[in-house]
């Protein structure tokens, strides 16, 4: 069972021409460079939209103990 629907590689493959144009902004209005925050911003893009796309991890960055 495939993961992601067509509509949301379209909306992803979109975002990357515009990040590639440099037409592409972040939500605080800067330019973005990033590869992998492009397609970050068009999957949300899809999501918005109703594609097929899974939901967000909610986990977050894990932060290890440091060893004294």
């Amino acid at each position: 069972m495939a993961k992601y629907g067509k509509s949301a590689a379209k909306n992803v493959k979109s975002t990357m021409r515009r990040r590639k144009k440099g037409t592409l902004k972040s939500g605080s209005g800067r330019k973005v460079k990033s590869r992998k925050q492009a397609i970050a911003i068009g999957l949300s893009e899809a999501r918005k939209k109703g594609a097929k796309v899974p939901r967000k991890s909610s986990g977050g960055r894990k932060r290890r103990a440091k060893k004294r």
